[in-house]
């Protein structure tokens, strides 16, 4: 890598910083599309916090094609992997599905009744503690689209304050940035580093899982205790009490695990998403409508993170190799707030000698630090998109993500620096 950066390296950067500075802006945007409603679609459209990434990616690839020529610019475009964002599209419109959501609600409810704490109680913190733990098998953007469709008729609705709706955002976010490190490949950030390095599952439960369910376990009790007085009544499952035929239940969760089981194989899980379509007009008398718009946007959101992200590495990875295993863990867990944690581990992989220490170092900061903003983690669009509405304006504020965020990320990082 060049020691002085390229004309479009440092373009690139400056749209990167930009934004940065735009996610942190879109809730003013939207307050702009009600003072001139004459404008209102573009200032919606510009507040909208999954169009952002993608959006300023688009004026990248532009910047590039009159710099340096439309060919390269389209190649540059051509040459990242958008695996990722295709299976976090994939995979939340089919756990969102009306039997994948009945068959853990009603688990969920099963095992509230035998918590001995009133159910609204104990649904929301099965819904911020078991959930995001349940990610480290059916991978982390899956955990977040079923807790955040549990979660939202109990916490995330207009009649709970906004300091309350707030720090159980951040506590979802840091709890499934975190609950998905029992395996090795359910956290995008451990997934990047887990073959590089040799990290298999049972090392990873030694190493990370177990002191991220206890901090998992004690951010979802204090957000609980928090919200006691606040919890409506836990969501009834649409459709009403019709009953759900178990074998419908069975192809749904089928097909998720297969999604899963291909998760690093774009042409397989799409063509077992084909198959899922088919199912559900085949069946849509037992479904409700799919969450296809809102899982778009997220991928649109990924897509342009992937974009921008690729033309970084030139400052990111001189400061992640020059860091001492401690500078590198605080590091790491301040630099995920700016950009992705899965793409700040890889940068991490690329270097040669890294000691042990610092590998861990590495990726405990990065996913103790993936609750802090919309893009430190893969999973975070998702939780906004799903939940954005019970917000003032329908848009969550990043300042306000960040500072509901701060308290799980410091019990998050003890965990992984103390125990």
């Amino acid at each position: 890598m060049p020691s002085t950066p390229e004309p479009i390296q440092l373009i690139a950067a400056a749209i990167f910083a930009v934004a940065l500075l735009h996610t942190f802006a879109a809730k003013q945007f939207e307050r702009l599309s009600h003072r001139y409603p004459r404008h209102a679609g573009l200032f919606h459209l510009l507040g909208e916090v999954e169009v952002v990434f993608g959006f300023w990616a688009i004026v990248l690839v532009l910047s590039m094609a009159l710099l340096v020529g439309g060919g390269d610019a389209l190649a540059y475009a051509e040459s990242r992997n958008y695996t990722e964002p295709l299976f976090v599209f994939v995979v939340m419109v089919i756990a969102a599905s009306q039997p994948v959501l009945r068959a853990v609600m009603a688990s969920v409810n099963t095992l509230a009744h035998y918590i001995p704490v009133p159910t609204p109680i104990a649904t929301a913190w099965l819904g911020l503690a078991a959930v995001p733990l349940l990610g480290s098998l059916i991978t982390e953007p899956a955990a977040m689209t079923i807790a955040a469709l549990m979660l939202a008729p109990q916490i995330f609705r207009t009649a709970v304050p906004e300091g309350v709706k707030y720090f159980a955002l951040g506590v979802l976010f840091v709890n499934v940035s975190i609950g998905g490190t029992l395996t090795a490949y359910a956290a995008p950030p451990v997934l990047m580093v887990a073959a590089a390095w040799q990290w298999d599952s049972a090392f990873m439960a030694a190493n990370f899982g177990w002191k991220a369910a206890i901090a998992v376990l004690i951010n979802a009790t204090a957000a609980t205790f928090v919200m006691r007085r606040h919890l409506g009544t836990p969501p009834a499952p649409e459709g009403g009490e019709a009953r759900m035929p178990l074998s419908v239940v069975a192809v749904h969760i089928a097909l998720l695990a297969a999604v899963v089981l291909m998760a690093h194989h774009p042409v397989a899980f799409l063509a077992i998403f084909l198959l899922f379509l088919g199912f559900t007009q085949a069946y849509d008398r037992h479904q409700s409508p799919l969450i296809i718009k809102e899982a778009l946007l997220v991928g649109f959101f990924l897509a342009g993170l992937v974009v921008l992200g690729g033309m970084q590495a030139w400052w990111l990875q001189p400061i992640v190799a020059s860091l001492q295993p401690l500078a590198l863990f605080m590091g790491s867990l301040g630099l995920t707030a700016i950009t992705d944690n899965a793409a700040l581990t890889y940068l991490g992989s690329l270097i040669a000698g890294i000691s042990d220490e610092s590998k861990y170092m590495l990726v405990a900061g990065a996913v103790a630090g993936g609750g802090l903003t919309v893009i430190a983690n893969a999973p975070n669009p998702a939780g906004v998109a799903l939940l954005k509405r019970g917000f003032a304006d329908e848009t969550v504020g990043a300042g306000g993500l960040l500072l509901g965020a701060l308290g799980p990320t410091a019990v998050a990082a003890a965990a992984f620096l103390f125990l």
